[in-house]
């Protein structure tokens, strides 16, 4: 019958049974309290106490009375006299009563020998902390257990070689086959408690001395060379049970595991107003993963041996517990805000904050934790994000521009910020893009790229919507006593907003031409309604060139100029470059204006000194709007030359000249048609038919623009 294999415990279990093959018919024994004392363990003796509130490692005491209580029923009951030397005389003689038959039975390894009396508690504390005995001979299976019952880790050296006599007496012959096994269930029995008390002290080696701290190290390291030894030296006959490989290692790693799992369920110790339930469990885990993983770092690895990998240990399991949290989490319906903290720990603050934070990147660099959550999982999680940002992005832009809205019909008056009317539509539209690009950013650089372009999408749906919101409140509040003042903050909004694309989308080829045209159109029709009422008063002005056949074109212009001048004050709450674009459209209407009068053939002038004389008018005219816009920040330079060119064509009489002149003209102006030529040409009643046809025919000639065309001409109508 082939021999079984001792059934090693799990990890810090508290029953311990130490089952032995018997062969030619001999009966499997084991061997237990109740075997050897005949006492049942006290109830309660098979668990353990744990302290949730500790760091991962139990306290020297708590780990010497959780192997007397595991290892109970194996040799004595728990060493309560230790725990609590306090407690009446009368218990502690009961505990010496029940320890007297153990010492009977273990007597086997003492036949032959002098017999001693057992020591006290304080006599064998007091003794040499390598041996029982005297030198020369090994201690008594009764002495070992005592020592071993003090928690001295000394006594693993004599263990050992009374295991290798126990393998030689077998070796020997001699012995019969059930004296050696009964007496290798003793020897068992003593590793059992052996392999408790290292096993606590490593279960909270943070709380441990160094230097016991280094024993157990030392009996763990000395198992592990015993298990190799055995391992290769391979199975063969014996009447003896096969008792290695024992392991040590292994359940020494499924106590990690199970620390780290004591430590991150452990639930926060008070809840952060403003957190969620998950935020609170991420933000505890994290941090208890770190703080851990820097004292392993700090305090254990300079003890252990490399060979036991003690960060990598530490980390792996940590990890591993880390991961089934959120692995378990991400399988059900999150909240946005979850799913934003979720990705934020697996993608940003876990590989960056505690994988390679200062003290641990050089630890962790090879262990190869990798992500806490799989591939598939994470792109399920950043499509849900973006979904939701999005949403959220179009829902607060939406009710912040209809909270704006009914501040325009209600005729709320804007703020006034240094002097410029003010709206906080755009900052809040700013700030609402800007902290969902930023989210995205903080979760990976990718994720924010792929927000960018959506937000981006999302912008242009809502410029387009304020354009629509802001064209119907032109149509309809007209007769508000605000009304002037919101249309110049809104256009005011304006500036915002392209500063922050600018910003925002640096390259021109990352700006879309249909995102800013909403803004265009915007800022026009605002520049428009505000001129409306000043372009209405200038009408009746510009008719009198015509009505006085140009008598006194000097006087009429300057009144329009101090007309405009009058009215340019109400246009400085504009922000200085619109108030510049707006004067350029006031340069515009008085240039285009002037033109609209000369084209108007009323007037025909049939000597040159007439016409000489008309041209001398149109410069000096063409003079003075160009110095009162330009001092008033009018940028339309690329007007200068029109009303110039116009009249140089009048004053010359040779027709190739003016020919030379007219396509001047078209190269600057490139809407210059025929029809504001013949206009031009019919002030100039010298000209035959002929000639008139000749100099109409240069603008059948392609000229080619000198810059990029502006309107001027087009917006005049000839007849």
């Amino acid at each position: 019958m082939p021999c079984g294999d001792l059934q090693e415990p799990g990890p810090l279990q508290g029953r311990t049974e130490v089952t032995v093959c018997a062969r030619a018919g001999v009966m499997l024994k084991t061997m237990t309290l109740q075997g050897f004392t005949g006492q049942q363990p006290a109830p309660g003796a098979l668990d353990l106490p744990r302290s949730p509130q500790k760091l991962p490692f139990t306290s020297e005491a708590e780990s010497e009375a959780s192997m007397s209580e595991a290892s109970s029923e194996d040799l004595v009951p728990p060493l309560e006299a230790d725990e609590a030397p306090d407690r009446d005389e009368g218990e502690a003689a009961k505990k010496k009563k029940k320890s007297k038959g153990l010492a009977n039975m273990f007597s086997v390894f003492t036949k032959g020998r002098k017999k001693k009396s057992q020591p006290s508690s304080a006599e064998t504390e007091g003794d040499s902390e390598s041996q029982s005995g005297p030198a020369g001979r090994l201690p008594t299976v009764e002495e070992l257990k005592a020592d071993l019952e003090h928690g001295r880790l000394e006594a693993a050296g004599p263990l050992l070689a009374l295991e290798r006599e126990l393998q030689a007496a077998m070796a020997a012959g001699g012995m019969s086959e059930e004296e050696l096994l009964r007496r290798q269930s003793k020897v068992e029995a003593l590793y059992v408690l052996l392999r408790d008390q290292v096993l606590g002290l490593l279960r909270r080696p943070l709380e441990a001395a160094p230097e016991r701290l280094r024993q157990a190290l030392a009996v763990l390291a000395e198992q592990e060379r015993e298990d190799r030894a055995a391992a290769a030296a391979g199975p063969g006959p014996s009447a003896l049970a096969a008792t290695r490989p024992r392991r040590w290692l292994q359940l020494w790693r499924r106590g990690v595991a199970q620390a780290a799992e004591e430590r991150l369920g452990q639930r926060p110790a008070a809840a952060a107003e403003g957190r969620t339930e998950a935020e609170r469990a991420f933000l505890h885990m994290g941090r208890t993963m770190k703080e851990d993983l820097e004292a392993v770092v700090e305090r254990l690895k300079p003890l252990f041996p490399a060979e036991f990998a003690v960060v990598a240990a530490y980390a792996e399991s940590y990890h591993e517990h880390f991961a089934a949290q959120l692995a378990d989490l991400a399988q059900f319906e999150l909240s946005e805000r979850d799913t934003y903290v979720l990705l934020v720990w697996v993608q940003n603050l876990y590989p960056n904050d505690v994988i390679n934070s200062p003290k641990l990147a050089g630890e962790l660099q090879g262990v190869g934790l990798g992500s806490l959550l799989s591939p598939k999982q994470i792109r399920l999680l950043e499509a849900t994000f973006l979904s939701n940002q999005v949403a959220s992005v179009k829902e607060l832009t939406a009710r912040a521009l209809e909270l704006e809205s009914q501040r325009w019909t209600q005729d709320v008056a804007p703020q006034r910020l240094d002097g410029r009317c003010h709206s906080e539509l755009a900052i809040d539209i700013i700030q609402i893009i800007s902290q969902g690009q930023a989210k995205a950013e903080s979760i990976t650089l990718d994720l924010g790229a792929q927000m960018k372009h959506l937000l981006l999408v999302e912008l242009a749906v809502f410029l387009n919507s304020y354009q629509r919101a802001f064209d119907e409140f032109l149509e309809r509040s007209k007769q508000l006593r605000n009304y002037r003042a919101n249309v110049i903050a809104n256009i005011n909004n304006c500036l915002s907003f392209r500063m922050f694309v600018d910003q925002k989308w640096q390259t021109p080829q990352d700006i879309p031409s249909h995102l800013l045209s909403p803004l265009d159109e915007l800022k026009s029709h605002g520049v428009d309604t505000l001129l409306q009422s000043l372009f209405g008063a200038l009408k009746p002005l510009f008719k009198r060139f015509t009505q006085t056949r140009w008598a006194v074109p000097a006087q009429t212009l300057e009144e329009i100029i101090s007309v405009v001048g009058e009215r340019l004050p109400e246009f400085s709450e504009l922000q200085d470059c619109f108030r510049e674009e707006l004067m350029e459209v006031v340069h515009l209407h008085l240039v285009k204006e002037y033109i609209v009068r000369l084209s108007k053939r009323r007037l025909v002038l049939k000597t040159a000194e007439q016409q000489q004389q008309l041209a001398g008018h149109i410069l000096a005219n063409a003079e003075l709007i160009q110095r009162f816009c330009t001092q008033n920040g009018s940028p339309a330079t690329w007007l200068h030359r029109a009303l110039p060119m116009l009249a140089e064509i009048i004053r010359l009489q040779d027709p190739s000249a003016i020919k030379i002149e007219v396509a001047t003209c078209a190269a600057w102006y490139p809407d210059f048609s025929k029809g504001h030529l013949s206009a031009i040409l019919a002030i100039k009643g010298n000209l035959t038919n002929s000639e008139s046809r000749g100099i109409r025919s240069i603008l059948d000639i392609h000229t080619g623009a000198r810059e990029p065309s502006k309107s001027l001409f087009s917006l005049v109508k000839v007849g």
